[in-house]
């Protein structure tokens, strides 16, 4: 049974994604925000390119975190599940995609967290959030991890997982942190801006 639970959940991430896709495909969104989602997502997956390289840096996660504070969550969301399809192409496609793209989907839906930040706190506060989702992303593929490779399938056995991967885990923290106390001001403000054009300037 336990051989079997890996394969099931992929099927039921599957699902989840085609439910979630149909309904906010169902909300009358309109082609310039699907240009929108699949440009961001081009440029989330093609950051993550050039790290492959080093030991779990990963700006996709600062990236996606960004477009869902300055877009909201849906497209922050949307953004994140399609840019490891986008990275993985040069990378490697396999099953751990499906669960990158849920990591990543979250960490975009997360973002809108973010608007509760007093401006004065921004730039610490998102540092602090990047390097606490550093965490989260990689305790969801550690499960992953977990249910394909590891038996038996018990609370020790997930704990131990985690425990083993704590240094590479720390890594992606402490790279979000450095995206986002870098980087995070002025990336928000060029999407903000792009934002502004997108939704507000009238097309010639």
């Amino acid at each position: 049974m336990s051989d079997n639970i890996a394969f099931y959940s992929m099927i039921v991430l599957t699902l989840v994604f085609v439910f979630a896709m149909y309904k906010y495909e169902k909300k009358n969104t309109t082609t310039r925000e699907l240009a929108l989602i699949a440009t961001l997502a081009g440029i989330s997956g093609v950051m993550r390119i050039p790290f492959a390289g080093l030991p779990n840096i990963q700006p996709t996660t600062f990236f996606v975190i960004l477009t869902g504070y300055v877009f909201g969550g849906n497209v922050g969301f949307m953004v994140g599940v399609f840019s490891p399809l986008v990275t993985n192409m040069f990378i490697g496609q396999g099953p751990w995609t499906i669960w990158q793209m849920l990591a990543w989907g979250l960490a975009g839906a997360s973002g809108v967290f973010l608007k509760a930040l007093p401006k004065k706190f921004f730039k610490i506060g998102f540092a602090v959030y990047g390097f606490l989702w550093g965490f989260i992303f990689d305790y969801i593929m550690n499960f992953w991890h977990w249910l394909f490779f590891i038996r038996p399938l018990t609370l020790q056995s997930f704990i131990m997982a985690n425990i083993t991967s704590f240094y590479f885990d720390l890594l992606h923290g402490i790279g979000n942190f450095g995206f986002a106390w870098f980087l995070g001001k002025d990336v928000s403000n060029v999407l903000s801006r792009f934002k502004d054009k997108i939704y507000y300037k009238k097309i010639d």
